[in-house]
């Protein structure tokens, strides 16, 4: 073997020699960093657990989310932007937990974490008041589990409930309480009993009411149509009551003009000569016979008119009390 050989062998020792330590000193190295990671997001999830339990909803929040930041897997990283979430909805940062469920569903749409948030995205919507858009999620939910244990079966029934809810905030009575009937009927153990039957016995006094309204509104409304009744026949009469008050006003003064007539001639026939006597005799009889022919008639027109205007003014006032009682 020649001089060269021997030093081509050993070179290749050598080398090979300084690679191994250098491969077992990288996987030291990673796994130290992987048991590193996984201890601290261990640690930031359990904090943000603590905190959540306590109460403390904003800085549990914050926990989850460094926990979801430094996760490895898709399911360390879905669990703790699920529970980031329900730690916003906690403190009613409705938009941040929107924008966290729509990365959730992008991300992982067949986690089982995505297929729970539809329940917390319809109770989103009906707080925000977009009843139908949570009635659509709710049954979307209501479909996708089932009744297979307690948990799932009284998240169905919460479902349910919140369907009856929002028919119950649409006015739609008669359909929301199947929703709560069903509940009663069919998850008699469920933690919503209780408030199905509280919205039961109020749909059954809003039907009540609403009949009470609709029959007090009728009543008030033939009021009106009594009362105007009314107010149109006292202007009625009380027009003609002005007429009757007119009328008589202009026989008074023809009768008084009547009797300045007489009176200037009688004083004429004083004042003038025998020659005229005779003759003012004639027209002074002739005045009288017509005055007693036009007055009788006057005075008995005035009689009847004022009688007729008493009367109607005593109508007129007795109307008047029945529309102030």
């Amino acid at each position: 073997m020649g001089m060269m050989q021997i030093r081509s062998i050993f070179f290749i020792i050598l080398l090979g020699l300084l690679f191994i330590p250098s491969g077992l000193i990288f996987g030291q190295g990673t796994s130290r960093t992987t048991v590193a990671d996984d201890s601290q997001y261990a640690r930031r999830f359990q904090n943000g657990a603590q905190l959540y339990e306590l109460g403390r909803w904003q800085e549990a929040a914050m926990e989850f989310r460094r926990a979801q930041e430094i996760a490895r897997t898709l399911n360390d990283w879905s669990e703790s932007l699920f529970w980031g979430i329900l730690s916003t909805l906690a403190f009613s940062d409705y938009y941040a937990a929107l924008r966290d469920m729509d990365a959730l569903e992008r991300h992982a749409p067949n986690s089982h974490f995505t297929r729970d948030m539809v329940y917390h995205r319809a109770r989103v919507y009906y707080i925000q008041g977009f009843y139908e858009d949570a009635l659509f999620l709710f049954n979307r939910y209501n479909e996708s589990v089932t009744d297979a244990d307690r948990i799932t079966a009284d998240r169905r029934a919460a479902a349910y409930f919140w369907m009856g809810e929002c028919l119950f905030s649409m006015v739609q009575y008669d359909e929301a309480e199947k929703f709560f009937s069903w509940v009663i009927a069919r998850y008699p153990n469920s933690p919503k009993v209780e408030a199905a039957s509280y919205r039961i016995d109020l749909i059954k006094h809003k039907k009540i009411e609403a009949e009470l309204l609709a029959l007090l509104q009728l009543s008030h409304e033939e009021s009106l149509r009594t009362s105007e009744d009314y107010q149109r026949t006292i202007r009625t009469y009380e027009n003609i009551l002005n007429i009757y008050q007119r009328r008589i006003q202009e026989l008074t003064n023809s009768e008084s003009i009547n009797q300045q007539v007489n009176t200037q001639e009688n004083n004429f026939a004083e004042t003038s000569g025998s020659n005229q006597s005779l003759h003012q005799f004639d027209v002074t009889e002739e005045a009288i016979i017509n005055n007693n022919v036009i007055s009788a008639p006057v005075l008995n027109l005035e009689d009847d008119l004022l009688e007729r205007a008493k009367r109607l003014e005593s109508q007129i006032l007795q109307l008047q009390r029945m529309i102030g009682e």
